[in-house]
């Protein structure tokens, strides 16, 4: 039976690959492109679309943008929660039926989509569009016999 063996790369080369693939990573973030979207521009690219978000690693959730500021977000459950996002001191603020408690994010533009800062805690949850359609979310309905 063959082996194969995984070359051996020195110490400081490794260390400086698992860097450059860490910047990598990190680059749409870095890619802004100005200051954060204004409520109108953020309305004109997202309004009727349906966009597929992602931490970088894997997708996070979906959300419909629909007419009048409404959205329907889901973590990708099939389960959808109802709201709508206003423009708070240059956030994009969102309020759920089931949460009233706002979260706001900073949205960028850059060459790959969108890409949006958590506010409440930026060092924790940045999300990247992975795919936007005009195609409405599919939402299960409500949970029968329980």
């Amino acid at each position: 039976m063959t082996r194969l063996h995984m070359p051996r790369f020195p110490s400081g080369l490794l260390a400086a690959a698992l860097m450059l693939v860490l910047t990598l990573a990190a680059a749409p973030l870095r890619a802004q492109s100005g200051p954060p979207m204004t409520g109108a521009a953020f309305d004109a690219y997202t309004r009727g679309q349906t966009f597929t978000y992602g931490t970088g690693l894997a997708p996070y959730g979906a959300e419909e943008y629909m007419d009048n500021r409404r959205v329907r977000w889901s973590f990708l459950d099939g389960r959808c929660q109802e709201g709508e996002w206003y423009e708070d001191n240059g956030m994009i603020c969102f309020v759920y039926d089931d949460n009233p408690d706002p979260q706001c994010w900073s949205f960028y533009r850059t060459p790959g989509g969108i890409v949006a800062r958590f506010e409440d805690d930026p060092s924790q949850t940045t999300l990247y569009e992975i795919t936007r359609s005009p195609e409405p979310m599919m939402c299960l309905g409500p949970e029968v016999g329980t």
